[in-house]
């Protein structure tokens, strides 16, 4: 006797990304893991390739990353420019924390995803982000990370009330100077760039300033 839950995902195999597509899908693989913890390396290209091949898959690339944290995936750039250049229909990864660097910065790259046409499977989670219950996570995943985004805004609101407090004098900030603490409190989170632009709706190279700006000032301060 076949369980509801299994045939929950039946239905979701039979209505997601590969089975709406045609021919054979172009795959792009992604396995991280952390540098004090290599050992599963193996096992999670195994896994991905096993799976690749279970779909008639087309391996394009496999890419993997060492690093611990939130420590730039330098290797998984590489993926989401194929996807930008329409070179894969879809990426697979082990574990939905192996691609993120953090909540916020999942769901960028899940929607940026989305917009572009690619399919997201995380195997562990047994996910395809094209499903409907794919689609329901993804959009529980945009509420946490808008709700941490709202903690971000009151921390910053919070810390512009103490320093008028204190008397700071505050002159006109030049454009989105004010916007400094947001931007590094994104990129502490792991969010690139291009994702913290588009998030506080501001130019890349404004981004690019605010953050040279933050490390020439660590890098004057005390030694």
């Amino acid at each position: 006797m076949v369980s509801l839950e299994n045939q929950a995902l039946r239905r979701d195999i039979l209505e997601g990304f590969l089975a709406r597509a045609f021919g054979t899908i172009k795959m792009g693989l992604y396995a991280r893991v952390s540098t004090h913890d290599q050992q599963t390396l193996a096992l999670q290209r195994d896994a991905l390739v096993a799976y690749a091949q279970q779909r008639r898959g087309a391996i394009v690339t496999v890419v993997e990353d060492v690093g611990s944290g939130g420590q730039e995936r330098r290797q998984r750039e590489t993926l989401m420019r194929a996807a930008r250049r329409r070179e894969l229909d879809a990426i697979v990864v082990w574990r939905l924390d192996r691609w993120g660097r953090s909540l916020a910065d999942l769901v960028s790259t899940l929607h940026e995803l989305h917009e572009l046409g690619v399919g997201f499977i995380s195997l562990s989670e047994a996910l395809d982000f094209t499903t409907p219950t794919g689609r329901a996570m993804a959009g529980m995943l945009a509420v946490f990370a808008e709700f941490e985004r709202g903690i971000l805004r009151e921390r910053v609101k919070a810390g512009i009330a103490e320093a008028r407090r204190r008397g700071t004098r505050h002159g006109r900030p030049p454009t989105v100077a004010h916007q400094g603490e947001a931007v590094r409190q994104l990129a502490a989170d792991g969010l690139s760039k291009s994702a913290i632009a588009r998030q506080l709706g501001i130019g890349r190279t404004s981004v690019r300033r605010l953050l040279d700006a933050a490390a020439v000032r660590r890098s004057s301060g005390p030694g």
